[in-house]
C-alpha cells in the first residue's frame, strides 16, 4: 500500500497515525507515516533523518499536536548543530483519535458528565458492574457502556488510556472505587478525579493504605474532592466543574481544585 492508503486506512480506523512531509529543503514532498508501532512507509531522504524525525513524531502524536519543526540534513535537531547547515522544515500532521473518558459508577452525575464530555469530543465509556444500572436506555449519550467491575476493564483495556486521557471516578462504593483507583493508578492517564467529600476521600485513603497504595507520587495523582471550586450543586453544574478541572491541568493553566482548599465544598 501507498503512504497515502495506508495513512486513510488508519485515520477511517480511529488508529493514531502521523504524517511527516519535508516543506523546504532537499526531497521536498517527501513522506515518512509514523504510528506508535514505528515507521509505516515512507522516506524523507535519509536514514538518520527518518529516526530522528519518526521519535519526535511520536511525541507530537502522543499530545495530539500538529505543527512545523526544523532539522539538518541527517537530523541535526540543536542549536549549534543548525549553524552553518541548511535546514529541513518538516511538517508534522497528526491525526490522534479522540481522547477518553472512563466515568465508573452509572449515578445521576454520570449522565451531565457524559454529555458534557462529548460535547468537549471525548469518546465516553461508562462502567458498572450492576446490570440494572448500567444501561444504554440511561446512558444514550455514552459512546460505550460496560457492566464489569472496574479491574477487570483495566486489565483488558487500561493499555490503551494515555496523557491525554480522562477517568473519573462517582462512585461511593469501597468495592467498586478502590479497584478502580488502583487501575487508574496503574495507567498513564493524564486524569484521575474521584467524586466525594473531604471526609468520604480521609476514609478512602485508609482503604487505598490497606490495600497498599502509599506512594506519595500515586496518591498525588487523585484529585479529590473533584472538580474545579465553582460553587458547583446541581450534576449538570458538577460535570463543567469537572470538565473544567481537566482543561486546566492539561493547559497548565492557574486554577483552584476542590483538591487543593479546605472547608465545605458546597
Amino acid at each position: 500500500m501507498t503512504v497515502y492508503t495506508t495513512l486513510a486506512t488508519r485515520i477511517r480506523a480511529n488508529q493514531p497515525v502521523a504524517l511527516a512531509t519535508v516543506i523546504d529543503g532537499p526531497h521536498i514532498g517527501a513522506t515518512l507515516l509514523i504510528s506508535p508501532e514505528g515507521i509505516l512507509g515512507g522516506t524523507l531522504g535519509d536514514n538518520e533523518l527518518d529516526r530522528v524525525v519518526a521519535r519526535d513524531a511520536l511525541g507530537e502524536l502522543e499530545a495530539g499536536r500538529t505543527g512545523i519543526r526544523h532539522y539538518g540534513p541527517r537530523g541535526e535537531s540543536t542549536p549549534e548543530d543548525l549553524i552553518d547547515t541548511p535546514t529541513v522544515r518538516i511538517f508534522v500532521e497528526s491525526f490522534s483519535p479522540p481522547p477518553r473518558m472512563w466515568i465508573f459508577g452509572a449515578v445521576d452525575f454520570t449522565a451531565a458528565l457524559a454529555k458534557v464530555a462529548k460535547v468537549l469530543g471525548y469518546h465516553v465509556t461508562v462502567c458498572d458492574a450492576r446490570e440494572v444500572f448500567a444501561t444504554r436506555r440511561r446512558f444514550p449519550m455514552a459512546d460505550d457502556v460496560i457492566v464489569s467491575w472496574p479491574g477487570a476493564l483495566f486489565e483488558r483495556e487500561g493499555h490503551v488510556l494515555g496523557p491525554r486521557d480522562a477517568v473519573c471516578i462517582l462512585t461511593h462504593d469501597p468495592k467498586f472505587d478502590v479497584p478502580a483507583i488502583q487501575g487508574a493508578l496503574r495507567t498513564t492517564a493524564g486524569y484521575i478525579g474521584v467524586m466525594g467529600s473531604r471526609k468520604t476521600h480521609a476514609k478512602r485513603l485508609e482503604r487505598l493504605t490497606e490495600a497498599a497504595i502509599t506512594d506519595p507520587r500515586d496518591l498525588a495523582r487523585l484529585l479529590s474532592p473533584i472538580g474545579l471550586d465553582l460553587g458547583a450543586r446541581t450534576p449538570e453544574e458538577t460535570a463543567i466543574a469537572i470538565c473544567a478541572e481537566i482543561i486546566a491541568q492539561r493547559t497548565g493553566r492557574l486554577a483552584t481544585s476542590l483538591s487543593a482548599t479546605t472547608g465545605s465544598i458546597h
